[in-house]
């Protein structure tokens, strides 16, 4: 069966960029792994030698304390069943998993093609905002997450209740700390399906399979930060789907954090709710990084009831600076989460 598995690796890893629309982080699974500056290549005697260099004793105590250093190498962080693989770890969760996410994958790809031939025909005059493709990915996401018991826990959605049920039919951008390829899914559960929402993210998702699509059918935002006439155009795009009523999702760090803590935020995906004058809702996700690691090629644990989402009250962006903006929604994040999951730096 192990060999089976391995077999399937590369078709499993083209998909895996897909769990619940992954549309914020280009990063791929990490073939030569370091753990906070150990390497799993080195020597035992060479490697406690390392971390006796490279970490503080308040580092090494913290990440001590969670747990959270995850091995390449033959571990029970996923059972005694795991194994790795060059393209991560896999256990029998992560083996159904994968498969579920491909099998529901067929029928997404279908619904999408139609979506593009349907666009086509009529000339991009029907459905303007792209409602079909996004019904149709979020519900392969959800319906992932059901089959799999990972849909969070969640708590504080009576701000968003009482924001959607607002009187000016308002849109906003919703911004989470990332540390997880699950942290997708649980932003666009949190939002709902009867929300239209669209993610602002890297250019290169496009040559992701079905992922790339679904980009180009649904609409999102894509910057491409090599190119300042794109990532200027990304702006405009962003600022007219939320003039349109549209959300926007983003994840400021730009990637995902390795051991869960929070990363600095970059301010730009901020600029784009100043200028429409749209309000900030800040999304703090927990221990997303804890059922899939950074090292594992599919979740190596079920998400509920480990994971959560909690929603914060709307931050409102008028008359704010981008970096006062960006300020008060990184605090209002990390007041959210567990101390293993806060950056070790003072706010």
């Amino acid at each position: 069966m192990k060999a089976t598995v391995i077999a399937l690796c590369y078709i499993l890893t083209s998909l895996s960029t897909t769990m619940g629309l992954s549309l914020a982080s280009t990063r791929t699974m990490p073939i030569e792994i370091s753990t906070h500056g150990e390497s799993t290549f080195l020597p035992p005697q060479l490697r406690r030698q390392d971390r006796r260099i490279v970490g503080s004793q308040v580092f090494a105590s913290a990440v001590s304390s969670e747990g959270e250093m995850i091995s390449n190498k033959k571990g029970k962080d996923g059972g005694i069943f795991s194994f790795g693989t060059k393209y991560g770890r896999l256990n029998p969760f992560a083996i159904y998993y994968g498969t579920v996410a491909i099998l529901l994958g067929l029928p997404w790809f279908v619904g999408l093609v139609l979506c593009q031939l349907f666009y086509k025909v009529t000339r991009d005059r029907v459905d303007k905002n792209k409602r079909m493709p996004h019904f149709i990915s979020h519900l392969w996401g959800m319906t992932l997450l059901r089959l799999s018991r990972s849909f969070p826990k969640m708590e504080g959605k009576e701000h968003l209740t009482k924001f959607f049920n607002g009187e000016n039919n308002r849109a906003a951008m919703f911004v989470a700390n990332h540390n997880s390829w699950m942290d997708i899914p649980f932003l666009g559960a949190t939002v709902g399906i009867k929300q239209n929402y669209k993610f602002v993210s890297k250019a290169e998702l496009r040559k992701v399979p079905i992922l790339g699509k679904s980009i180009a059918c649904g609409g999102h935002v894509m910057v491409d930060r090599s190119n300042m006439r794109s990532a200027l155009m990304a702006v405009k795009y962003g600022i007219r789907w939320l003039e349109e009523g549209i959300h926007l999702c983003t994840f400021p760090e730009g990637t995902r954090s390795k051991d869960g803590r929070v990363l600095p935020f970059k301010n730009g995906a901020f600029k784009m709710a100043q200028k429409v004058g749209a309000p900030v809702i800040p999304l703090s996700i927990i221990g997303a990084h804890d059922a899939h690691p950074g090292t594992w090629m599919f979740p190596r644990k079920a998400s509920h009831p480990c994971c959560k989402v909690i929603v914060h009250e709307p931050i409102e962006s008028t008359g704010l600076s981008e970096q006062e903006l960006s300020d008060k929604v990184r605090a209002a994040i990390i007041s959210g989460l567990p101390e293993n999951q806060r950056p070790l730096e003072p706010l």
